[in-house]
């Protein structure tokens, strides 16, 4: 990390944590943040669900919720980027505050619950950006006061479909009630119908991805794995945030809301391990949680993810964080003889079951 990154990070942490994440994206819209483009090599190049990756290294959706930074964020480092969650109709989340820092743990709390500026207006931002060498994807969600929450999931999708490169059914925020009883495998299956019905009237039918939750039991793992393999998915990312608060120490570690960072690593990469022991290679996994160093990404892949996810350890590491792991990456996989990250794919799950 830079002198100058580590000032923008402490000045930033002297601000409430919601109005630093926003002075964060504006910043990046204003060019002060030094962008060193795609991390490639041949060795990082991977093969999403049929998309072509600089490197697997990808930003989780949550930081750049209304598609205001993509073009920036296209430049920072990642292999792909997911923008949202949207949802059909503009909402604006919950009360504030609803994001805490836990210092301490190296994690944070958030109750957001999926605050955004609507579909049609997160539609019309993809449509006009400059499509490039790093995808793009949109995280599907759905309004607090739908009297048809599956059905908001297809809706984003047809609005905003034609314009990204994937999507993720996000049914495991802990943030929007009973949001997270659409994991059941009867629901899970319907709304997965819908999804994928509006996914074939695109004019470019797009790879979909499921999100799940870290707190779910092995019956309720295999049960999703199931649906998602009998749906037509494209893969499955694990996972969101945890309502677990175990072993943490920071003074907001109370909050209500979904925890990611550090203290998430174990948890979601057990739950990775455990879908692509069940899943057995049919069906990509994306791995997230705790992520905040080449050596958590490279664990993430041989415990079975084909690309991986991050967003919370930013906030402590800054931007410089991305190209760090990819690079760190390609030289742990040149260590251990992997000619590409897919050699590498699940070679250590059973340390992880």
């Amino acid at each position: 990390m830079t002198a100058f990154e580590r000032a923008g990070l402490a000045l930033l942490h002297r601000c409430d944590p919601e109005r630093a994440h926003a002075l964060s994206l504006l910043a990046l819209n204003l060019g002060l943040a030094p962008l060193p483009g795609p991390v490639r090599s041949a060795r990082l190049a991977t093969s999403l669900a049929g998309m072509a990756l600089l490197n697997p290294v990808g930003l989780a959706a949550g930081y750049d919720k209304n598609a205001t930074a993509i073009a920036a964020l296209s430049r920072a480092g990642f292999g792909f980027v997911e923008v949202g969650a949207a949802t059909p109709l503009p909402q604006p989340g919950n009360p504030r505050p609803r994001l805490f820092r836990l210092s301490e743990d190296r994690a944070a709390i958030n109750r957001f619950g999926f605050n955004n500026d609507g579909a049609p207006a997160i539609a019309d931002r993809l449509a006009r950006r400059t499509k490039g060498p790093v995808p793009v994807g949109l995280n599907l969600g759905a309004n607090k006061t739908s009297d048809n929450r599956a059905a908001d999931f297809a809706r984003v999708l047809a609005t905003c479909g034609p314009h990204v490169d994937f999507a993720t059914v996000n049914v495991s925020s802990p943030n929007t009630e009973k949001l997270r009883d659409l994991q059941g495998p009867a629901a899970l299956a319907a709304l997965l119908a819908g999804v994928m019905e509006a996914r074939a009237a695109l004019p470019t039918p797009i790879p979909i991805f499921l999100k799940i939750a870290p707190d779910l039991t092995p019956d309720d793992l295999a049960q999703i794995a199931e649906v998602a393999l009998a749906s037509g998915l494209s893969g499955i990312i694990a996972t969101n945030t945890t309502l677990s608060r175990e072993g943490l120490k920071s003074a907001n570690r109370g909050q209500a809301g979904g925890l990611s960072g550090a203290p998430l690593f174990e948890k979601s990469t057990r739950v990775l391990a455990q879908l692509s022991q069940l899943t057995d290679g049919k069906l990509p996994l994306i791995g997230v949680g705790g992520i905040s160093s080449p050596e958590d990404a490279y664990a993430k892949i041989r415990a079975g993810a084909s690309a991986v996810q991050l967003y919370t350890a930013m906030v402590y590491h800054g931007l410089s964080l991305i190209p760090r792991i990819a690079t760190g990456l390609d030289t742990l996989l040149a260590q251990d003889g992997f000619n590409t990250v897919a050699d590498a794919v699940g070679t250590n799950r059973c340390a992880w079951l």
